[in-house]
């Protein structure tokens, strides 16, 4: 008895031995899919490199193809839409796999990426001086940055929303929010949309403090462009949601060099292929999805970014 009580105990150890090791088994999404809860998490979807795709006319490309990488700029700090795990450096996100989906229309498999994070006011600066190829990264197509870079897109219609912690039944709109303590990001255009429903305004220099405060419950809200807070939501699955209908608009767009008209057609011929095929939805929905939002209509192009 004694011997049949050992291998029983011996199977039972290695029986939980292979759950542990399932529960590792990891994927290009393993964040997003723990979120969801394993198997059932939506999957990020696989972009076929084009091997034949030849853009000569570019200036970017042929520059690109000939030292065999491809220089994206995106954001680092926004979870689920443009962020770097510091501790493998691998990046992810909604941002991320628009950046990505073009990159294999171009010919670049995701290897021959190179990501650098750009700063938002050093954007133009980059693009124009040719530190980057193209930037994905909460990227608003205007006509004073239009001066200065060229856009393809837009590929995401933000706008500015309401994050709220989950017990939280008083803020459901703008409207509701007077003499409440919304936060954002110092010099943001944020501020003064808020300001006009009443709210009382707490700055930070990021988002992250912002979400920190709310999490503690020092602050009421948390307010941005809803694709962000979305991403917060999702990092912070049962904790947090966005609340309300947006209240301003933002045309997220794919930022290049000025005069390129060869890439900008390339780049907006990628996005309607993978708008078209569904790879769109199925980035969204492994992504910005996991907040409990659903994927918002695709937007147009936009014909002004076209040559």
């Amino acid at each position: 008895m004694k011997a049949r009580r050992t291998v029983a105990a011996a199977l039972s150890v290695l029986a939980l031995t292979a759950v542990a090791a399932c529960g590792k088994d990891g994927s290009p999404n393993s964040d997003s899919a723990g979120a969801k809860g394993g198997s059932a998490a939506p999957q990020l979807p696989t972009y076929q490199v084009n091997a034949d795709a030849k853009l000569d006319g570019s200036p970017t490309w042929v520059e690109a193809k000939k030292n065999g990488k491809l220089r994206i700029g995106a954001k680092s700090d926004q979870p689920f839409l443009g962020f770097e795990d510091v501790q493998t450096g691998k990046r992810n996100g909604f941002d991320i796999e628009i950046a990505k989906m073009i990159a294999a229309d171009l010919g670049f498999s995701a290897d021959q990426i190179q990501f650098t994070t750009i700063n938002s006011s050093a954007r133009e600066t980059s693009l124009a001086g040719g530190q980057v190829d193209y930037y994905v990264g909460t990227y608003s197509i205007n006509d004073n940055r239009k001066k200065t870079i060229d856009f393809a897109g837009p590929y995401y219609i933000a706008g500015q929303s309401l994050l709220v912690n989950k017990d939280n039944t008083d803020i459901t709109s703008a409207e509701t929010t007077k003499d409440k303590a919304v936060c954002t990001v110092t010099g943001s255009t944020s501020v003064a949309n808020i300001q006009k429903y009443g709210a009382k305004v707490t700055q930070f220099e990021s988002y992250s403090l912002c979400v920190e405060k709310l999490l503690t419950k020092e602050v009421d809200a948390v307010t941005t462009d809803d694709a962000i807070l979305k991403g917060y939501a999702a990092k912070n699955q049962g904790q947090l949601k966005v609340v309300g209908a947006t209240f301003s608009q933002e045309r997220y767009g794919v930022g290049l060099k000025k005069g390129d008209a060869v890439l900008q057609k390339a780049i907006n011929d990628a996005l309607k292929k993978h708008e078209d095929n569904g790879d769109w939805k199925k980035a969204y929905d492994a992504t910005l999805g996991l907040s409990g939002a659903e994927a918002p209509a695709v937007p147009a192009l936009d014909p002004t970014t076209a040559s």
